[in-house]
């Protein structure tokens, strides 16, 4: 499914050096001598031990596409998570927006729960954790696709790729999760940050009704700080909610609640989103978010590739990439490119016209010039210049014999 990687981990781990927004401390991939076991560095611990966080406790962990950051979040002792580290993505394919199919070359959005048989140690790419997909979700709604990771070497065809430094780092953190007894660990991947103001700008998105499901699981964590309680019931997420039955993703949702307290803080909290998205529409109005193709997107990082081995592909920043343009605007080139489309075949229409124009002229020079030699011809008197009758070779010609005047039959 995905290029094999052509530089051996030494090399990859010195191209990619630099794609990170928190540069890890020094690392030399040469010298570890069991990156399974690698462990995190003291600046790390400094920084958990500030935030009240034990080394083993549990981990989540924050996609988000479009500003191209993983985050890892891990919980502290009164078990509400804080974000620990971010780092850059450095490479994932496609565009915003789920994965469908097998070959689409889409990253994964969405709940996945990881269980430690998700940990690749022994990757072609250096190491690789299994994102899940398909889920329950994605099952119930027919996605296909497979082997989707997160991993290093810096290259992707619907994962999403990091540095091999960052991955030495990120496999760390869940590997001491489990090993603190953390029997799933969260992924969340989304589209973008879903603030109001993200959310007003790809309101035309055609996967906006998706991203408005997954906002809401998205909601949740942002109130409670917890990763929430995730199930599928009628071909969608359902978050925190209790009932009496047991859910089946493709089957009807029965009765379901959700606690008090947490629908009292929600309702607050969704309170001051829709202020802040009748804010940001207003802001929007008249304008499209034109999302960037992965080709868009590799080209303002171009320069990273340079003198690097071929397996090193960051892809870019969708933010950088795109555009937001103005619905004028849009038209505007939509009746340029109409008028172009326009003179492109007139002026195909035109050399079809002239091409049969010659070809008629030609025609009738030709015809003209054959029948000027026949006329010359004829004038000459040359043989062949005008057609000569000539005996029709099925009638059979008799001579008749020559009669004798009657004053000869009495000559001898």
């Amino acid at each position: 499914m995905r290029l094999k990687v052509l530089a051996t981990v030494s090399l990859l781990a010195v191209a990619a050096a630099g794609c990170t927004n928190e540069t890890l401390d020094t690392v030399d991939i040469k010298s570890v001598k069991n990156k399974v076991e690698y462990q995190l560095s003291g600046k790390v611990l400094q920084k958990m031990a500030s935030l009240n966080i034990d080394r083993l406790a549990p981990v989540m962990v924050r996609i988000f596409k479009e500003e191209g950051t993983l985050e890892v979040w891990k919980a502290d002792r009164a078990n509400r998570f804080q974000m620990l580290k971010s780092y850059k993505i450095c490479a994932w394919s496609g565009k915003l927006g789920p994965k469908r199919k097998e070959g689409d070359r889409q990253a994964p959005e969405g709940f996945y729960p990881l269980s430690r048989q998700h940990l690749n140690p022994n990757s072609n790419y250096y190491l690789a954790i299994n994102t899940g997909f398909p889920n329950s979700y994605d099952r119930a709604n027919n996605a296909s696709g497979s082997h989707l990771m997160i991993h290093g070497a810096c290259s992707s065809s619907g994962c999403y790729s990091m540095t091999d430094e960052q991955m030495l780092e990120i496999f760390a953190f869940a590997r001491d999760a489990f090993k603190g007894g953390q029997e799933v660990v969260q992924l969340q991947a989304f589209p973008f940050r879903m603030t109001a103001e993200n959310m007003a700008r790809h309101r035309d998105n055609p996967n906006i009704e998706f991203w408005k499901m997954l906002k809401v699981g998205y909601d949740h964590f942002e109130v409670t700080k917890r990763p929430p309680e995730v199930k599928v019931c009628d071909r969608k997420y359902v978050f925190n909610q209790q009932s009496d039955k047991a859910l089946s993703p493709a089957g009807a949702c029965p009765a379901l609640s959700s606690p008090p307290a947490l629908e009292v803080a929600l309702a607050s909290h969704n309170k001051t989103y829709d202020a802040a998205y009748a804010k940001a529409m207003k802001k929007y109005e008249g304008t499209v978010w034109l999302e960037p193709s992965e080709a868009q997107r590799k080209a303002i990082v171009a320069e990273q590739r340079k003198g690097r081995e071929l397996a090193y592909a960051p892809t870019g920043s969708s933010i950088d990439a795109g555009k937001l343009t103005t619905l004028r605007e849009i038209e505007a080139q939509k009746k340029r490119a109409e008028e172009a489309e326009n003179r492109k075949i007139e002026a195909e229409q035109r050399a079809k016209q002239a091409a049969e124009e010659r070809a008629r002229k030609e025609a009738e020079a030709l015809a003209s010039d054959v029948a000027a030699e026949q006329a010359q011809k004829a004038a000459a008197g040359v043989a062949g210049a005008l057609p000569v009758p000539e005996e029709n070779p099925g009638v059979e010609v008799v001579e008749e014999a020559s009669k004798k005047p009657f004053w000869k039959f009495w000559q001898k």
